[in-house]
């Protein structure tokens, strides 16, 4: 992995020059602009602070961007990391967030080690489309709180929820006004003005502006420390097995958020860019920065596909993008610290809604709701519901489990067609024959032999007797299980015993492969294997003549 490291690094800076330098500058500057107010916003809505999402953006750019699994991947603190965080602060403070963000970077390095990237790819689409929404809603409730300037108590959005009703609901106007304005602001910007000054970024500077002359009394981000090293943040004496056993669930669901987010993200700026992704070295990648954020104070990174995007659009060239990005978060900490710690929280959540709601796949859902996919419907709607009611990792789990179950039920089913020899339809195909074959029946099988189905099979079949001879027609047949190959042993044996001689045709290779393993070509007889059903009654005929 290291070796072919260097050798795409030394693919990836062939002929730099200072004109792609000037380039990857300019394009790191851009989503600069981009993820600033994105770093404050999901380090707050984390349940951390704006500085610990500044200072993840930060040391993402510099250790995941330099290590990546491809030039164009941008990472820091995501919308979707921050549905586990919540939850998590709740109940184990940041030094909870801290121990499960180092255990899940220890998860994603051995996982690009082990060569796992590619599991993710088995996820099914609308799995992933009703997780994404789920995670979507998760956000918008989460900024509830701070979008109306209102307080509420529980470990779960569900419960936040329910604790209004006996807290009581009183919105902040002012602090609502501000996030309005910062919605429709984002929603009202022209698209090809968002490519070159961020919507996000706008709405923040005017809302601040606006709060800093009207100076109503509303929530704030606070303080932001000039420092990679804020007094809140992991150190060695923190850990201990006990914490470790704790906090061991919530790691495993941030890291299999990490290695989904950064995996997708990864192969659909891929396709952007025309550049594949190596999704075990990004593994690593993303295993060693989450390793090494907690002991800054900062909170889980993920690639980002907004932030990635960007980059891509705005002319990158190499990995050198997501550094100068760091570098200009970095900039903004110590030179605008001062003016971010004035901006109001309710901004901030009116950017967090807004992302929530272009997070969901709309083209997805609308398709698979327009066709009425059943089953892609079901698939979704379990896994959004899942998402926002349980554990995230679970929600992935039911998606997949279910999944699995529609595939099993889907493909269970079998086609039995039974045909009588017809020797118009042969001389058609150049083959003449002489004799009589009305002792013959062709057993045409289309889907899969195995336990679900071998049942059917046997019901149907056990209804023909009095046959001089019986073919199976297995080129519809992709799955033979060993069920599947006792039964047509016990066929045979059936048949043989009446007389009755039985043969095979068509056999794909892998079924052909277990009949051989399993015995049943030799108890059946090598000879009585054909590639074709017209083999196999000329054979038949063949046999007829000579005797």
């Amino acid at each position: 992995m290291f070796k072919q490291y260097i050798v795409d690094l030394k693919k990836e800076f062939k002929d730099y020059n200072g004109k792609k330098l000037s380039q990857d500058a300019l394009a790191g500057l851009t989503v600069t602009a981009v993820a600033l107010p994105l770093a404050l916003a999901f380090g707050v809505s984390s349940g951390a602070d704006a500085a610990a999402g500044l200072i993840t953006a930060i040391l993402s750019g510099f250790l995941m961007s330099a290590l990546s699994g491809a030039s164009y991947q941008i990472s820091g603190p995501t919308g979707a990391m921050t549905a586990i965080l919540i939850g998590l602060v709740a109940k184990y403070q940041m030094e909870g967030v801290f121990i499960a963000t180092l255990l899940a970077g220890i998860i994603l390095l051995i996982a690009g080690l082990l060569k796992i990237g590619k599991l993710v790819s088995l996820i099914p689409s609308p799995v992933i489309t009703g997780f994404t929404s789920g995670i979507a809603i998760i956000i918008a409730l989460g900024q509830i709180d701070n979008f109306f300037g209102v307080t509420s108590q529980g470990s779960t959005n569900i419960e936040k929820l329910l604790s209004y009703g006996t807290l009581g609901f009183q919105p902040n106007w002012y602090a609502v006004g501000l996030g309005t304005l910062v919605i429709v602001i984002m929603l009202a910007w022209p698209k090809k003005w968002n490519a070159k000054v961020p919507s996000s970024l706008v709405g923040i500077i005017i809302a601040l502006v606006v709060s800093m002359i009207l100076k109503k009394d509303v929530a704030m981000v606070g303080d932001i420390p000039k420092t990679l090293l804020p007094a809140t943040r992991l150190s060695l004496s923190d850990l201990s097995m006990e914490k470790i056993n704790l906090l061991f669930s919530s790691s495993i669901s941030i890291a299999a958020l990490g290695m989904i987010e950064s995996l997708l993200c990864g192969a659909s700026a891929g396709r952007m860019k025309d550049e594949k992704l190596n999704a075990d070295r990004e593994l690593v990648a993303q295993g060693i920065g989450n390793m090494i954020i907690p002991f800054f104070g900062g909170v889980p990174s993920t690639a980002a596909i907004a932030r990635t995007s960007v980059a891509i659009k705005s002319g990158a060239q190499t990995r050198l993008t997501g550094i100068f990005h760091a570098v200009g978060l970095l900039a903004s900490m110590f030179l605008l610290g001062g003016v971010m710690s004035q901006i109001p929280l309710s901004a901030l959540a009116g950017v967090l809604m807004v992302t929530a709601w272009r997070m969901n796949e709309w083209e997805s859902i609308r398709f698979i709701f327009s066709k009425k996919l059943k089953t892609a419907i079901a698939q979704f709607c379990i896994t959004m519901l899942a998402t926002v009611i349980f554990d995230l990792t679970l929600a992935i789990l039911l998606g997949v489990m279910f999944s699995i179950l529609f595939f099993v039920v889907n493909i269970s089913g079998i086609e039995i067609n039974l045909s009588d020899i017809d020797p118009a339809r042969l001389a058609s195909n150049g083959l003449h024959i002489e004799h009589d074959h009305e002792k013959t029946k062709v057993v045409y099988l289309t889907g899969p032999v195995f336990f679900t189905t071998t049942e059917k099979i046997k019901a149907e079949i056990s209804q023909l007797t009095d046959l001089e001879y019986i073919i199976f027609s297995m080129r519809g047949v992709p799955l033979l299980d060993a069920t599947g190959t006792q039964l047509f042993s016990e066929l045979n044996e059936s048949f043989k015993a009446q007389g009755t001689t039985v043969l095979f045709s068509g056999l794909q290779p892998k079924v052909k492969h277990l009949m051989e393993r399993s015995g049943l070509m030799e108890t059946v007889g090598e000879e009585n294997f054909f590639w074709s059903v017209e083999q196999s009654i000329m054979a038949i005929e063949k046999e007829q003549l000579a005797s």
